[in-house]
């Protein structure tokens, strides 16, 4: 299968590269390297597929139709993860955040109605299901209230890719992704943040009492929900991805603290706008449709990030 992945150099679309290549795929990775966070950082990223010679890179932003012609027309599928993301910078900049996620995505999706792509892979966030005081989430809960931009976007990108398979027969599989960390997680998501600034011996910003939750999803059970999704094709569905288990933000500091040997400082601070209470996925229908399972709790996966975190550090002059 040749498949084109967008948002390749970051931090999840890097290692579904490599997991699509090593599957024995052929992969045409597209990225813009939006300013977010370093170039550097997501160039490094993609060290490793960029000598597999099934593996090609093109350099494009997912609005610019154009540039899109550069894409080869014998794609299979699709999968979709470029974005502007995170939850408090949409609401600095909720415009940039219509325009890359929702055009952007409306784009791509008529490219793949022009091609005649088999399947098109669409990363969604547990944020479409906005404030909420206990889980889990399911996925036919209703959405209709997004308490952020990017939330608000990416419930958008839902309703977009289900008016195309409507129309145009288009197999779409939306993906709701729920707190996904491990190696090469982005620097300004709280897990890479925290065991940064908790190294350096600086204070780690709270925001709230630490009693919020999180459902932690480890990058690799990620991929395996992917890969699934690829395979399925069932016509359109929203699929939970996530670990099925919630941490509290107070358990999580101190137990990051615990694995990297060090006495954490915090600065409490008020609560966040846009910020949830809680986040916890329903992954049942995920598990019968595509035998999703998630198989590393959160304290293993945060042996496992500290480790490529400190293999990381020691590798950088």
């Amino acid at each position: 299968m040749k498949v084109l992945l967008t948002g390749v150099a970051g931090f999840i679309g890097s290692h579904v590269a490599e997991e699509l290549l090593l599957c024995g795929h052929r992969v045409v990775g597209l990225d813009s390297f939006d300013p977010f966070y370093p170039r550097a950082v997501k160039e490094k990223n993609l060290e490793r597929v960029l000598a597999d010679p099934s593996f090609a890179f093109i350099g494009a932003d997912i609005r610019d139709r154009e540039a899109l012609g550069a894409v080869p027309a014998d794609i299979d599928a699709i999968v979709h993860l470029a974005a502007l993301a995170g939850v408090r910078p949409s609401i600095q900049n909720p415009a940039a955040y219509m325009d890359v996620n929702v055009v952007g995505t409306g784009t791509l999706l008529d490219f793949a109605r022009e091609l005649g792509v088999r399947s098109f892979v669409f990363a969604s966030s547990s944020s479409v299901y906005g404030e909420r005081e206990r889980g889990p989430f399911n996925e036919d809960d209703p959405v209709d209230h997004p308490i952020s931009p990017y939330a608000a976007t990416k419930k958008a990108g839902e309703l977009i890719a289900h008016t195309y398979h409507h129309l145009f027969d288009l197999d779409v599989l939306c993906l709701r992704f729920f707190t996904v960390y491990g190696p090469r997680q982005r620097p300004d998501l709280a897990i890479h943040k925290f065991a940064r600034l908790m190294d350096a011996g600086r204070p780690i910003p709270v925001y709230g009492d630490g009693s919020t939750q999180r459902d932690y999803t480890y990058v690799d059970d990620i991929l395996d929900g992917i890969l699934a999704a690829m395979e399925l094709a069932p016509g359109f569905e929203i699929f939970n991805l996530g670990g099925a288990e919630t941490t509290a933000l107070a358990d999580l500091v101190r137990w990051l603290a615990a694995e990297l040997e060090v006495e954490p400082r915090i600065d409490y601070l008020p609560d966040q706008p846009g910020d949830v209470p809680i986040t916890y996925a329903d992954v049942g229908k995920a598990g019968r449709l595509l035998g999703y399972s998630p198989k590393v709790p959160i304290r293993e996966g945060l042996r496992r990030f500290v480790a490529w975190y400190r293999e990381r550090s020691a590798a950088t002059p």
